[in-house]
């Protein structure tokens, strides 16, 4: 009898988690553009949406917000690709990430970014800049390199135009950014710039000179 309610107990938890999970981003339709065009596209097997920069862009807010995706705490998953367009300049690294707690309007957001084609660079600095946070407005990757060198970015081992599982974990004022099923975040922020209590979207963000890709966007809400 108690394991049989055990057993009960076990599958409503299971059932209230998949309630609260919510898939996303399966169409242009899905999302609002900002300095960026979205298509549909089949990229590595997946059935995805396409970004890259449109013209000249102005600031960081380089993303599609996806709809109805109102979001403070929990658990943000994305399979994404980033890769350097033919005519991207030098500097170029195939920027692609997840921006969350974004407005309406795209004029606030905290991001965390891949940067994939340093992940094996030969160059060990580079290395060390393979993931990045940086918050809308006021806190560009320059700024906070400058300031506090080291703090919001870290290697991990990620590669150019290949499918890359991102899990980003936000409670209150610290977000914990996972990379293809590792049980250790590759990097940890524990004083988001925009605040504890900023509520926002879910967005896809893309840098310059980048092809993005992304898939399977799941968001788990806590409150």
């Amino acid at each position: 009898m108690i394991i049989r309610i055990l057993y009960v107990l076990f599958l409503s938890t299971i059932f209230s988690l998949d309630l609260k999970a919510q898939n996303f981003a399966k169409s242009p339709s899905d999302v609002v553009p900002f300095q960026v065009t979205v298509k549909a596209s089949v990229f590595k097997g997946k059935n995805a949406l396409a970004l890259e920069i449109k013209g000249e862009a102005d600031g960081d807010n380089t993303l599609a917000i996806l709809k109805d995706t109102d979001f403070h705490n929990g658990i943000i998953e994305a399979s994404i690709s980033g890769q350097t367009l033919s005519n991207a300049s030098e500097t170029a690294r195939g920027f692609v990430g997840i921006a969350f707690r974004a407005a309406l309007d795209a004029s606030k957001a905290e991001v965390f970014y891949l940067r994939p084609t340093n992940g094996r660079a030969n160059d060990q600095l580079r290395r060390n800049h393979s993931s990045q946070y940086i918050s809308i407005p006021g806190y560009p990757w320059e700024k906070l390199r400058k300031e506090t060198p080291g703090k919001y970015e870290a290697y991990v081992d990620i590669l150019p135009a290949e499918w890359i599982k991102i899990k980003i974990v936000v409670k209150d004022e610290t977000a914990r950014l996972y990379i293809n099923g590792a049980a250790q975040p590759t990097l940890i922020v524990n004083d988001l710039k925009q605040g504890k209590n900023l509520r926002g979207s879910i967005g896809l963000w893309i840098g310059p000179g980048t092809l993005g890709h992304f898939t399977d966007v799941k968001i788990t809400k806590e409150d």
